[in-house]
């Protein structure tokens, strides 16, 4: 993983472990890599990591087995999965709604341009 600058590394190695519970590479009551294994494996401070993984605990997407470690709480992949679409629609489907009013366009031709971009990048 390569940390920028533009966030603070605690935030960017948190992000790093959401996308890995919901791409299923942590599956939900796994193990996660433990403080240490962080610290070392990215060469960073250990109260970095620990605060990191703080980030994922407090939303309830991480749980500490006193002595074992830190795992992946039951429904944590759903809960990121909701998260991220209501984030999607404030970030983008609002703005492509605001955008689209000052165009003028109607929502037909909105709509319309939904579907041709569905098209485009269908799999």
């Amino acid at each position: 993983m390569q940390f920028t600058e533009d966030r603070p590394i605690f935030q960017q190695l948190a992000e790093q472990l959401e996308e890995a519970i919901l791409a299923g590479t942590y599956p939900e009551e796994s193990q996660v890599p433990s403080i240490t294994e962080y610290s070392v494996a990215y060469k960073i401070n250990p109260a970095t990591a620990l605060k990191g993984i703080n980030l994922l605990v407090d939303a309830g997407l991480l749980y500490k087995k006193r002595g074992v470690g830190m795992f992946v709480a039951p429904g944590a992949r759903e809960k990121l999965r909701q998260d991220r679409r209501e984030r999607f629609y404030h970030d983008y489907v609002q703005r492509t709604v605001r955008e689209a009013r000052n165009l003028g366009l109607t929502d037909r031709e909105l709509l319309d341009l939904l579907e041709r971009g569905l098209q485009d990048h269908g799999d």
